[in-house]
């Protein structure tokens, strides 16, 4: 049995996730979150909120134990790229991606 969570459309670029997410994957939840807490990188804070669900989908819907769960897939994709104008010199413009993530966390039970 697994329990799914999504966080679509979140402001951070797909790199800059995928660095927190590698920490994460395969730990027990309860280890996850304080890894995430005690990690200063920008992508933690929506990402604590994201396990926090998937461990409330596990609990509620799924009725599985809590204190066995952990992080057995989390990946993240990009989402659509917002694409801004930046005046620079000689009446140029460069081009600013404001770019988006779609990011995925699956937490399975552990067998004992």
């Amino acid at each position: 049995m697994e329990a799914r969570a999504y966080l679509r459309y979140v402001r951070i670029s797909p790199r800059k996730v995928q660095i927190v997410l590698d920490l994460i994957r395969g730990k027990q939840v309860n280890v996850a979150n304080a890894i995430l807490k005690h990690t200063p990188k920008a992508a933690c804070e929506p990402l604590v909120k994201l396990l926090k669900s998937a461990a409330a989908n596990a609990e509620n819907n799924h009725n599985m134990d809590p204190a066995n769960l952990y992080v057995a897939e989390c990946f993240v994709s990009p989402g659509p790229t917002l694409k801004r104008i930046r005046p620079v010199s000689k009446g140029r413009a460069y081009r600013i991606m404001k770019r988006t993530s779609h990011v995925t966390m699956v937490l399975k039970e552990r067998e004992e």
